[in-house]
């Protein structure tokens, strides 16, 4: 018999078997996999981004699906709790760009490793390579869990920390949504965020713009009125699928839900190269370079405003020779290129699908999750944490800040369970 049993050895799973040995319980980590922490292992690029820095109301904001949930289980454990959790461990943390948190060590290893120790050190039992095939349940609490091997094991907490369905050479492969149903929970749709976008637009079927990025670039998801939906200024790239970089792993659920809502016909991006500028400066701009060097040649001219290659696809649809000069360029061809600069627009018809997403929108609904707890309103007993929720953030360490919160208060709260007699 154990006090707690937490599932599932990701970042919230670690966090909420530490939460709980540290109150002295006894504790049993079940992860399927041959290793823990494999997500943390690869996250920002092999370097970990541990948390942000922002203030609550700023992560909030970059939590998109159900943020708001996180308001009240802030007040309880939150970002800068996590920054002290890691440096107690010997972690020692810097901060980056946009308050991203990274070990300053750069390696990512360095953060698994301290978890790993710190399990040993609050003797947490630990089975890898053990599969949880259902929760033992009866009419009104969680009382275990029985494995694939048939196995039953009896505990008086059960934490449900399996991930999603996104990256599942992690070990995420949606395990838990069917458990979480049976205890009487709503699934919302499960849907890819953070995922590269796909387009068969000509310019993409040719692969003539395949690796082009362009930096700072705004990108824009439109209404079917041509409306924007939302707009991220970050850096793209051209693919020989379609469009992929941070902009568009942002901009990928506000396509998701454009599709849904629109029969999956087509989305609109639009693209601005020259963010600062509208149509008529950036024609302004062009023309007095053109007409101030008549004799150059406009290619040469326009060097360094765009990426070469952007450059030439746009001079090229704005019927601009690349030979041509200064004193020949019309303000009608101008203006066709300025256009293109500032709101190039192309279609999309869908993203890659969930398994390449970072990560999963949809999840447990949070209406049926205590949030200063994370206890289930259906079972007694049951808990959820991390990606299985229907919380999704963008990458830049608030997904795995939610994950941290949501696992130490799991932890906490199944540890301190009191039972009805």
């Amino acid at each position: 018999m154990y006090d707690v049993i937490v599932i599932g050895g990701g970042p919230s799973g670690l966090m909420a078997a530490i939460a709980a040995g540290s109150k002295g319980k006894k504790v049993l980590l079940l992860e399927k996999g041959k290793k823990l922490g494999q997500k943390l292992a690869i996250s920002g690029g092999g370097r970990c981004n541990v948390t942000n820095r922002l203030p609550v109301e700023e992560i909030v904001k970059h939590i998109p699906g159900n943020g708001r949930f996180l308001y009240s289980p802030f007040t309880v454990f939150n970002n800068e709790d996590i920054i002290a959790f890691f440096e107690n461990l010997g972690v020692a943390l810097k901060e980056e760009d946009h308050g991203r948190m990274f070990p300053v060590s750069n390696r990512a290893l360095d953060v698994v490793d301290a978890l790993l120790r710190e399990l040993d050190r609050l003797h947490v039992e630990v089975r890898k390579l053990t599969k949880v095939s259902k929760l033992l349940m009866d009419d009104e609490k969680v009382i275990g869990v029985r494995l694939e091997d048939g196995t039953e094991i009896k505990s008086q907490a059960v934490i449900v920390a399996v991930g999603g369905k996104a990256v599942p050479q992690t070990g995420s492969t949606g395990d838990g949504y069917p458990w979480a149903e049976k205890a009487g929970h709503t699934v919302t749709d499960l849907y890819p965020t953070e995922v590269p976008l796909l387009s068969n637009d000509d310019f993409i079927q040719s692969k003539e713009l395949q690796g082009l990025a362009l930096r700072d670039a705004a990108v824009s998801v439109l209404k079917k009125n041509g409306k924007p939906i939302v707009t991220h200024t970050m850096d793209m790239l051209f693919t020989h699928f379609g469009l992929s970089g941070p902009a568009i792993l942002r901009c990928s659920q506000y396509v998701v839900k454009e599709l849904k809502k629109n029969g999956q016909k087509p989305v609109t991006m639009r693209i601005a190269a020259l963010p600062e500028h509208n149509a008529e400066s950036a024609f302004q701009m062009l023309f007095k370079l053109a007409k101030d060097e008549p004799k150059k040649a406009l290619k040469n001219v326009w060097k360094g405003i765009v990426p070469e290659r952007w450059l030439l696809f746009l001079m090229q649809r704005a019927n601009i020779d690349e030979a041509l000069t200064g004193a020949d360029l019309s303000a009608e061809q101008t203006r066709t290129l300025a256009q293109s600069l500032v709101a190039f627009e192309m279609t999309v018809y869908g993203t890659q699908p969930i398994e390449k997403a970072f990560v999963t929108g949809g999840g447990v609904s949070t209406k049926e999750i205590e949030p200063q707890t994370m206890a289930s309103k259906k079972k007694h007993g049951l808990f959820f944490c991390g990606e299985i929720l229907d919380v999704h953030g963008y990458t830049g360490g608030y997904n795995i800040t939610a994950a941290l919160v949501t696992g130490h208060i799991a932890g906490d709260s199944a540890a301190s369970l009191s039972y009805p007699i």
